[in-house]
């Protein structure tokens, strides 16, 4: 059995060994073990995966299933299709039993992830048509394949590892589309010394470019945009339990429009829990700042479902400043995750909207314009919101997205937003307001951050940070 020591690790003193592919292996399974993960050396072909997957089902579900519809079930849940078993593996679904009754069941625990069994397998082999597969590492989220690790020796670059999934995904009969491992979510890839990830995909989002790039992939990084590549400080900080599963069922996008999965970047990562911790923590006002092409959009939408999710908040307002941008925004939006906003034809909509206890009216994206008249008492357009006041909106979030192509900060004029209207504090009281900035004239200093002050508006980036204020995340352009 791998020990928690790495293997591949000389004594102090020791002439440097050769490391072979196995000292890595054996060394991050050591690692993982560390982690608490319980290392599987039993599964090392398809029927062993499907035993233990059955073993840990009938657990979760507290249900026993004959053989015959043992069978049944995975002829349902197996698809070459990545998205739809994505989508499977974070809903309920329902199978219907011999004796004709439904069984409402998950793969997983979607309340919390943290509580699945996590396992480790390796050197799993399953045949295709044509040849047969060996995958070096696989983590298994309560027996169901999610994440595969390929690993290299020391001096052969992570590519060949990812042509080599590649590879494996384009020969017929693969095992990604006809075993369990069509759940697999993420792939790791590692020499030791240069670690990367990606999401799986589709044929049509995964394959590399004319510049022999993989598209999208992904260098983990601390708080400070550090880039983390050793393959030991990346299971210890991308890898823990709890921190895998929330990378899988909070941090990943599967975007229905286009019917795949996007990973978010590290930096949106941590942009997003500091919003909801703000807001959790009822810490008042925030500042996030990204650069052009960072991914505001897509920050902001996260941190928009998350808290839509919240039971304490009952609105959570997207604001933009043009209304272009309300378009552009409420199309990204219904882009991410089909149907999730609508359009605010005019005042009187947005009006009703604010007032709706409906699910789907949770998140508003809308112009600061339209706001305004909103908030307006004097407003013809408001005679509803006098007739019906809502008691609680104590749990009110804001989140706002404003494009300053041409104006410097310090330049920009208050938002209406962000100052609480005289006479309209019955309708949006003291809900925290979280910024989501872009800036197009960095030319001296082209970075990515993440601030956050409280009590006053942001002035100027490129000033010295007040003591008073509360710095979250500084990243550096890549």
């Amino acid at each position: 059995m791998p020990s928690s020591k790495s293997a591949y690790d000389p004594s102090p003193g020791a002439p440097s060994p050769v490391v072979k592919e196995e000292h890595i292996e054996y060394g991050f399974i050591g690692k993982l073990q560390s982690l608490k993960y319980e290392y599987r050396p039993d599964i090392r072909d398809r029927a062993a995966l499907e035993r233990n997957f059955r073993e840990k089902f009938e657990a979760l579900n507290r249900v026993h299933l004959s053989d015959g519809e043992f069978t049944r079930l995975l002829d349902d849940l197996v698809t070459p299709d990545v998205f739809t078993a994505s989508r499977k593996l974070r809903e309920r679904e329902t199978f219907t039993r011999d004796d004709g009754t439904p069984l409402n069941y998950t793969l997983v625990n979607l309340k919390d992830w943290c509580k699945n069994s996590f396992e480790v397998v390796n050197q799993l082999r399953i045949n295709t048509d044509y040849s047969h597969h060996r995958y070096d590492v696989l983590i298994l989220i309560n027996g169901v394949p999610c994440v595969q690790i390929e690993l290299k020796t020391l001096g052969i670059s992570p590519r060949r590892a990812m042509e080599q999934i590649v590879d494996y995904k384009n020969d017929p009969g693969n095992g990604y589309s006809k075993t369990l491992l069509c759940f697999l979510q993420l792939f790791i890839v590692s020499n030791r010394t240069h670690t990367w990830y990606f999401a799986n995909n589709n044929a049509r989002h995964f394959a590399f470019n004319a510049d022999e790039r993989f598209l999208p992939i992904y260098q983990f990084a601390d708080e400070a945009n550090k880039k983390i590549t050793h393959l030991d400080h990346f299971a210890e900080t991308f890898l823990p339990k709890c921190t895998l599963g929330q990378a899988i069922s909070r941090y990943m996008v599967l975007v229905a429009s286009e019917q795949k999965l996007l990973m978010m970047r590290p930096y949106q990562v941590y942009a997003v829990k500091a919003i909801v911790e703000c807001i959790h923590q009822n810490s008042g006002n925030g500042y996030i700042w990204h650069t052009t092409g960072s991914g505001k959009t897509l920050t902001s939408f996260k941190a928009s479902t998350l808290l839509k999710d919240n039971p304490d908040i009952e609105k959570c307002l997207f604001v933009v400043d043009r209304k272009d941008l309300d378009r552009q925004t409420r199309e990204e939006f219904n882009r991410f995750q089909e149907g999730c906003v609508e359009e605010n034809t005019n005042t009187g909509a947005l009006v009703r909207r604010l007032l709706s206890d409906d699910y789907a009216d949770k998140v508003i994206v809308t112009t600061i314009q339209k706001l305004g008249l909103a908030l307006d008492e004097n407003s013809k357009r408001n005679k509803q919101r006098k007739k019906k006041r809502p008691q609680n909106l104590q749990g009110t979030a804001r989140t706002a997205e404003r494009q300053t192509h041409r104006l410097h900060l310090r330049r920009m004029p208050p938002l209406a937003v962000w100052r609480q209207p005289r006479g309209h504090q019955d309708l949006l009281p003291q809900g925290p307001a979280l910024r989501v900035h872009r800036h197009a004239h960095l030319r001296e200093e082209r970075h990515r951050q993440t601030v956050r002050r409280r009590g006053r508006p942001v002035q100027d980036h490129r000033r010295p940070v007040p003591e008073t204020a509360a710095r979250l995340h500084h990243y550096p352009r890549d």
